[in-house]
């Protein structure tokens, strides 16, 4: 189970230290520079630690544990084990993967506007309707009310078939799967019909007071600056709102700015507005999605040095 399938983690771990690492029976032997060895063997004494706990380790978890060893902060990952925020369906635990995941969701217990912003991967939404799902479980609010911008057909969903649900739908299926995931495609549906979650176009908020709600705004990289104020001041008493988004993927025409750009330069001086920036650092799908991310930003950043 340390080791992995096919000594999978161990030949993680080895190919992220200069240590040599040398497993006998029960043992495991580590030398070289002692500051490096100490590392790697507190590494494996924290994954020995949970795995005795009882807790399943993926290869996601055994690469964060990784990073946190290079940062020294490697024993962060037992309590982010321990930390649960949720169940899913199925009754399967629902925890915080990463040190910056912690942050945001301590940020939206405490702060009634909350923005997350970084790359994909890194669970903004999940974590978001998680939180939402808590709160209307928990008497909080009474209902959630999930919407995202319809950008790619510049919300003019006229000329695509069907009614106005089966024109919306391919849209808003990230926030569907969410919510299948905690509460199960049956209860989505007798929420919905109850009208205890609303899901919506960001088009459809416009003139709306939204009280006792937690609303989250997903894809919020692809709304107009008028789009985001026309959301923001939709917030009423006992709500809360999440703002998500990723500023390197922005879908918006040429010469348009991105709410959410805009909405980091206005509303950063208000303390009661929560920024989160989540980075490569706290993905937690497929390990080869963080090394897309950081290639991409790699060449970004190449690319943005030569122009200037």
């Amino acid at each position: 189970m340390l080791f992995g399938p096919h000594d999978a983690f161990l030949k993680r771990i080895e190919a992220a230290t200069r240590a040599k690492i040398v497993s006998r029976n029960n043992e495991v032997a580590i030398t070289g520079d002692p500051e490096e060895a100490q590392r790697v063997e507190q590494l494996f004494r924290v994954l020995l630690a949970l795995i005795r706990k009882g807790f399943s380790l993926s290869e996601g978890d055994v690469q964060y544990a990784i990073e946190l060893a290079r940062r020294g902060l490697v024993d962060e990952l037992v309590d982010l084990f321990h930390e649960e925020i949720g169940v899913t369906f199925k009754g399967k635990p629902i925890r915080v993967k990463t040190l910056g995941q912690r942050h945001y969701v301590a940020a939206m217990r405490k702060r009634d506007i909350v923005f997350a912003i970084g790359p994909a991967g890194t669970g903004k939404t999940f974590l978001a309707v998680v939180m939402a799902v808590n709160a209307l479980k928990g008497g909080e609010v009474k209902r959630i009310v999930l919407t995202r911008p319809a950008v790619e057909a510049g919300e003019n969903l006229g000329f695509l078939p069907g009614d106005l649900q089966e024109k919306v739908n391919p849209y808003l299926r990230p926030i569907y799967d969410a919510l299948h995931t905690i509460l199960g495609p049956d209860a989505v549906a007798k929420f919905i019909e109850r009208g205890l979650i609303e899901i919506a176009p960001l088009a459809y908020m416009r003139g709306r007071t939204l009280d006792d709600s937690f609303i989250i705004l997903d894809e919020a990289q692809n709304t107009t600056s008028e789009q985001m104020k026309m959301f923001l001041t939709r917030l009423g008493f006992g709500s809360k709102m999440v703002i998500t988004g990723d500023v390197t993927q922005i879908d918006l025409p040429p010469g348009k700015v991105s709410g959410l750009r805009d909405a980091e330069r206005v509303l950063r001086g208000i303390p009661e507005i929560a920024f989160i920036y989540l980075t490569q650092a706290d993905v937690v799908r497929h390990t080869l999605v963080q090394k897309i991310i950081e290639a991409y930003e790699e060449q970004r950043e190449t690319v943005g040095a030569t122009a200037r």
